[in-house]
């Protein structure tokens, strides 16, 4: 006779509980630290800015905009049920395929997730039955719910595209990887350590939401593992200028002879400088000293309350010109060239349709590094800014004259929630894992505040109004022309930019009125930029030839290997002036103040 219990298949020995005892033990401790941390989340200090009296909170603005989309389908009954009956047969097929796979037949997949998402990198989600059903189950749910906000008949573009972005988050959110029991590298840790990773995870959680306001603040890395000025912006150089507004770093030659024209970087005050000088070889600022520039960048300050009514206006003054000046003053240059990052990059754009309508020719060449100066199509970010979301941000600035850096940062972690946020909670709340030290998750960390005045301008007369682009933005009374720009223009994009698109950063070449050379990098906003030759990473494209899209620039452009650095090391030169005897810091008018990296970088900016 056949014992029954040995045709009762078995669990594999991975997802088997390794001390039952042990176990229960460890969650008692679970939910007593859940308990501690119920307490500490009730008593939290509430917000104490002030918000505007017409403004919506956020969730009342998915709530509005989700909703606009429901009632597009209410109006529809027909569209609705046949959207119903679609997500039905695919769920159908994809119990079909379960059950012929369990009786050993090979099935191709109703849903796969796309060759860039890591979530589901561990085998088990294809290998796994169970698994691989959570998994195509989700994939099913969350691509037909997109497909519902793209086919909604009579919604406008703009509410539209709020839609996708909140239903994408609502997607990430509820992903079986974000679930101890339905992901599977979790549940093995969980029953392999009888739940000590919970117990080290609630210990993480509980850390990350001590701070000042109250909110949660995921470690994306191990933040004692970096110090400005000891591992990270290390480039030797000397503060040689320094306003309310910004320090300017001038970098020791390691040339006997630079180029006469120096190069002034303007980099994004809605991050801190040092992007590009995080480490001796990943640092842009290093390679271009050694390439023979004399290299200045400034580092704006951390705003704060006395930065409450600077303008757009003030920055372009106090901050570009000034820096322009400073850098002359420093090496007796007749003329200097430009570098602008992202935000710093529509600075230096509308700077020099300033420059342009007073004749003030004292910038040679300018470079934008991922930058904006049309944004009809600025991407993701576009979903903050419309009246009703600017007045709310508005409202948040006006108490203390500046939004909180970490709310900015926020806004950029959920562009990328999967990898800035759900895989930090995975890794750091459900394996009980510490973050690996970073240097760049350290820069993303160190965030800064927007002084109100300029933030408004920028969402209201870029994102809102695009006033850049249209030749109507105003500075100082003067209206900005960029078709009068007539200097060479080197413009970088990135391919995968999802901060300033490559469709918008492409648009960059029309509006000024002289040469423009487009470059696009591999990669994205950050790593497009800083890719040092020495990595051997991604690749960049060119063409000569002119193309009215960017889909059609790309068709025709040549692919190169590597980094795009060299290339432009190529093109500066050329428009950098006779090479003079290096000018080191405080050998000319401007003497040394400190050394580098200065004091305005290692300000944190509070919650």
């Amino acid at each position: 006779m056949t014992d029954s219990r040995s045709q009762t298949p078995q669990p594999p020995a991975q997802y088997t509980l390794a001390d039952p005892v042990q176990f229960a033990q460890n969650m008692a401790r679970v939910f007593e630290q859940a308990a501690q941390i119920a307490r500490l989340v009730a008593e939290r200090p509430q917000p104490t800015l002030q918000e505007a009296e017409t403004q919506l909170t956020p969730m009342e603005q998915v709530t509005k905009t989700l909703g606009t989309v429901a009632q597009a389908y209410m109006s529809d009954p027909q569209k609705l049920m046949d959207a119903q009956m679609q997500l039905w047969n695919s769920y159908t097929q994809l119990w079909q395929n379960a059950w012929s796979r369990v009786l050993g037949q090979h099935t191709a997949p109703v849903a796969e997730p796309a060759r860039s998402d890591k979530r589901f990198k561990d085998k088990d989600w294809q290998e796994h039955a169970v698994f691989d059903f959570l998994k195509q189950f989700y994939l099913i749910s969350a691509n037909w719910a997109q497909e519902m906000v793209k086919n909604a008949e009579g919604v406008d573009e703009h509410t539209r595209h709020k839609a996708r972005f909140y239903v994408e988050q609502i997607a990430n959110a509820v992903s079986p990887s974000n679930f101890a029991i339905t992901n599977p590298e979790v549940l093995r840790t969980t029953l392999a350590t009888n739940g000590a990773n919970l117990i080290e995870g609630l210990k993480h959680l509980q850390e990350d939401m001590q701070t000042p306001d109250g909110r949660l603040r995921i470690k994306q890395t191990d933040m004692t593992a970096f110090e400005i000025g000891r591992n990270i912006a290390m480039t030797p150089g000397k503060v040689v200028f320094r306003n309310e507004t910004f320090e300017l770093i001038q970098y020791s030659p390691t040339t006997a002879e630079t180029y006469a024209y120096p190069l002034v970087i303007f980099p994004p005050w809605i991050n801190k400088f040092y992007i590009l000088d995080l480490n001796a070889k990943k640092s842009f600022v290093k390679w271009a000293v050694d390439q023979g520039l004399t290299v200045f960048i400034v580092s704006w300050v951390n705003a704060d309350e006395s930065q409450a009514r600077k303008s757009f206006s003030d920055y372009m003054r106090e901050g570009f010109l000034e820096a322009i000046q400073a850098a002359q003053d420093a090496t007796g240059a007749e003329k200097v060239n430009v570098i602008g990052y992202c935000i710093g990059g529509t600075l230096t754009a509308a700077s020099l349709g300033w420059m342009a309508a007073q004749n003030d020719k004292r910038v040679n060449a300018a470079t934008f590094f991922t930058t904006q100066v049309d944004f009809e199509k600025a991407g993701d970010l576009l979903v903050y800014v419309d009246e009703e979301q600017v007045k709310w941000i508005e409202g948040r600035m006006k108490d203390k004259g500046y939004l909180p850096g970490a709310r900015m940062a926020d806004a950029f972690n959920l562009l990328r929630s999967n990898d800035l946020i759900w895989s930090y909670v995975v890794n750091n709340y459900m394996l009980g894992k510490d973050p690996m030290p970073f240097d760049l998750l350290y820069w993303n960390a160190d965030s800064t505040r927007m002084p109100a005045g300029v933030h408004s301008f920028y969402l209201r007369e870029c994102y809102m109004a695009n006033k850049l682009a249209q030749g109507k933005m105003v500075l100082d009374n003067v209206r900005i022309d960029l078709k009068k720009v007539k200097m060479p223009v080197y413009n970088l994009a990135a391919r995968e930019d999802h901060i300033a698109p490559l469709a918008s950063v492409f648009r960059v070449g029309r509006y000024f009125g002289g040469p423009t050379r487009l470059v696009v990098s591999g990669s994205g906003h950050i790593a497009g930029v800083v890719n040092p030759p020495d990595a051997n990473k991604y690749q960049y494209w060119t063409n000569d030839k002119p193309a009215a899209t960017h889909e059609e620039w790309l068709k025709t452009a040549t692919e190169h290997p590597g980094s795009w650095w060299p290339d432009w090391a190529e093109w500066i030169a050329g428009k950098s002036g006779p090479r003079v005897k290096a000018p080191t810091p405080g050998s000319g008018k401007l003497k040394v103040i400190e050394d580098a990296p200065g004091t305005y970088v290692r300000v944190k900016a509070e919650p």
